[in-house]
Parts: C-alpha cells; structure tokens; sequence
C-alpha cells in the first residue's frame, strides 16, 4: 500500500486499546492540520514506535512523565547508524505527539522549576493584560524583565517587595547596561518602572519607587525622523508577488494593507475573516490597547483580500484572515515576524534598496505620501490611529519643501 492518510491511520491503529486510540487522534490531528501525505506517515511510524516502547515498558500514556520520555530519547540516540535527518523526525514526532496528548490533558504537563518569583510575576502579567490592554508581545517582555530583576535581588527565596531601595533598581539597570545597548536597555528601563507602579498601586513598595528607575541616556535632541520606504519602491514590492500562485495572493494582500491602510503587522496578524465587512466595505482593526477601528476597504485592498479567499486561503477551521501557507496550517502568530518576512522577501523580488526591512516602512509612507497632499496632522494621526498629536507631529520633519517656507532668511546673507 502506497503513502496515504488512510495507511498513515491504519498503521498507528495496530496497537489495540487506549494508546491506539490516542496515536489514532494524534494522526487525525495531523492531516487536519494539512502536513504532506508522506510526512504524516513518517511521524506515524515514529509515533507508533514511541507507542511500542511504552506498551513493552508498561506505560499508559496517562501515567507519562518526563523522565520516561527522556529515557526514550536516550535510548533512541544510542542508535548511531541512523541518519541525522531520521534523528530530527524522531525528535520532531515525539515533541508533537506529546503536546498533543498534554493539550488533551491525557498525560501530565511538563515540569517546570517555579520560584517564588514567578507567583508575582504572574500576577503582574494578569494586570497588564486586564487592566491595560497591552499586546501579548509586550507582556511577555515585561513580564521576563520583571522576572530578571525579581531573581537578582531575592534569588530563588521568598519576594518580599517591602525591601526593595531604590539602589536596587539603579544597580539592576547598571549591571544591564554592560551588556546591552542604549535601545535595548530602555526596554528594560520601562518594564522595571510599569512593575513598581503595580507594586505602588497594591501597597507593596514606597511611593516613588518608579521614578527613581535610573533614565537611559538618549544622545539624538530629538526624535529620529521615521524611514519611510519610496511610493515606487513600495508599488515595485507589491507588483513582485505572483497573482497566479496561493502565497503571492497573500503577500500582495498584506502588502496592500500596510501600503494603503497602514496596518502595524501585529494588526494584520489579528485579523480574522468576521473583520471584513463586505456590506459597508469597512476592516475592523484591533490596534494597540485592545482599542478597535473601523477602517474604509478601498477597492484594491478589498480585491486582493477576495483573491486571497477564494483561490489562495487553505482551507481551515483557524478565523484568522491570513494562514501559514505550510504545515501546521494556522493563523501567523502573534509576536513572530511572519509579517516581516513577507515584506523582505518582496524587497528582495522587487530588488528595492529599502531603508530597512521592516513593515513599518510602509506605514511612514502613508503618512509621508498624506503630508505630500495636503493633509492635516489631525487626519493623518486618525488614519495611523495614533493615541498623542505628538506621534503624528514626527512627519512635521519629513516634509522638508514645506518647511523651507517657513524658514527665516539668514541675517546678511543672498537676497
């Protein structure tokens, strides 16, 4: 019998009972995620040789630790005649199969070492998420930093937050500052300041704490001027994409919406197809803080979007808009540059000299491209949604023709 999701079901299905019923999912799963025939094949055998060795060792799946796993694994590596790449599709199968058997609660989740930082640091977390509304992404970050600074000071003891100096967070941000540069270390400024306000707010520490978080020295007098990529140069990238192919359709799809809405990419990757109204021709935008906004489809946006849908979308239970074009076919996640990826791989199609190779490019165009017609600050900072005039008023520096009317003549100088 050749390769196939049916012989793929029925190879895992030999083994009776309990632990064939869970590879059998396990299989199932796989093909509802759209792998390739024979890589489901391929992770059904090692599978269902993980499957033997627990049934010959007299373990349920139920009763599976981590320690038995890893016996597995050492007992597998032993065999050295095998191929590197047979080695790493071991490895592979036996890391899906168990998250997919942890995910179903069937076997206990994986071990982890818990301090008694992390019980705060959690908390802290919930509080940003809840209260604030911040992006998983920067949550995340805090929420490392915070963890960092919690483990430098009271190791892996009890936090007592009372007895934090204001030296502590001096020395903390110094000790930092050898190793990273001025950029990254006023990340790490920020998150230590959001925590103590948390801490400040629950009674935990002195007031003022916050404030005392050293500042990170910034040499530039004013902000840098935003690098927006050239409106040829941004259409040249766009026309790059192949119409006649599934991924182009979604690359030229997701460049539009950077070039002609000017969409963050975290933006584009929370879209899900109930946020396209066809009806009123409107996008429904979640942007920074959780705050939602009703965005105009133009008609070529909405075109490519349709393409993308009808001859290029595989087909999946995921409401994300815009999929992974290869296995496990799922939204692109959150915090990963899947966006930026596609922006970079069109640069390089288009062989365009950008400023950089990020996504963001696209949206200081916009801008750019709005101050060049004639647009207010007040409508350009609605288009890019920005919460402060003060983000808006950066593109008063890109516009250099319009500042040169309003520039003094120099005392003495030609008339």
């Amino acid at each position: 019998m050749g390769d196939s999701y049916e012989s793929a079901a029925a190879l895992v299905c030999t083994i009776r009972g309990a632990t064939g019923e869970h590879l059998n999912a396990f299989v199932g799963s796989l093909i509802g995620q759209q792998y390739s025939v024979s890589y489901v094949c391929q992770l059904a055998q090692h599978a269902l040789a993980f499957g033997h060795w627990c049934e010959n060792s007299r373990i349920s799946f139920h009763a599976l630790k981590d320690d038995d796993i890893v016996r597995y694994q050492r007992l597998r590596s032993r065999r050295r005649s095998r191929c590197f790449e047979t080695r790493r599709r071991e490895l592979h199968a036996l890391e899906l199969l168990t998250r997919f058997l942890r995910d179903r609660g069937v076997c206990h989740v994986a071990q982890t070492h818990a301090i008694a930082a992390d019980e705060v640091v959690e908390g802290f977390a919930q509080s940003l998420k809840r209260d604030q509304g911040l992006a998983v992404v920067t949550v995340e970050s805090y929420a490392r930093w915070t963890r960092k600074f919690l483990v430098w000071r009271f190791g892996q003891g009890e936090v007592c937050l009372r007895d934090v100096r204001v030296t502590d967070a001096s020395a903390f941000v110094k000790s930092e500052a050898k190793r990273m540069a001025p950029a990254a270390l006023k990340n790490v400024v920020t998150a230590l300041r959001s925590f103590l306000r948390y801490a400040q707010s629950r009674g935990e520490v002195t007031a003022g704490l916050a404030a005392s978080v050293p500042a990170v020295a910034s040499w530039a007098s004013t902000p840098p001027i935003p690098r927006a990529i050239a409106a040829e140069y941004a259409q040249r990238a766009i026309d790059s994409c192949d119409r006649r192919s599934a991924v182009g359709r979604r690359d030229r799809a997701v460049l539009l919406l950077l070039a002609r809405l000017g969409l963050r990419a975290c933006e584009i990757v929370r879209l899900t197809l109930d946020d396209v109204d066809w009806d009123c021709a409107q996008l429904r935008v979640r942007g920074k803080g959780g705050r939602e906004s009703l965005l105009p489809l133009t008609a070529d946006v909405g075109e490519a979007i349709a393409a993308y849908l009808e001859r290029g979308r595989p087909t999946s239970p995921d409401r994300h808009l815009f999929l992974r074009s290869l296995a496990p076919i799922r939204g692109l996640m959150e915090g990963s540059d899947g966006i930026g990826t596609i922006v970079r791989h069109a640069l390089n199609r288009a062989k365009v000299d950008a400023p950089h190779r990020g996504s963001h490019q696209f949206r200081h165009a916009l801008a750019v491209r709005m101050l060049q017609l004639g647009a207010s600050f007040p409508e350009i900072g609605q288009v890019l949604r920005h919460r402060s005039p003060q983000s808006t008023s950066l593109y008063a520096r890109v516009d250099v023709s319009a500042l040169r009317k309003l520039a003094m003549a120099w005392p003495g100088g030609a008339r």
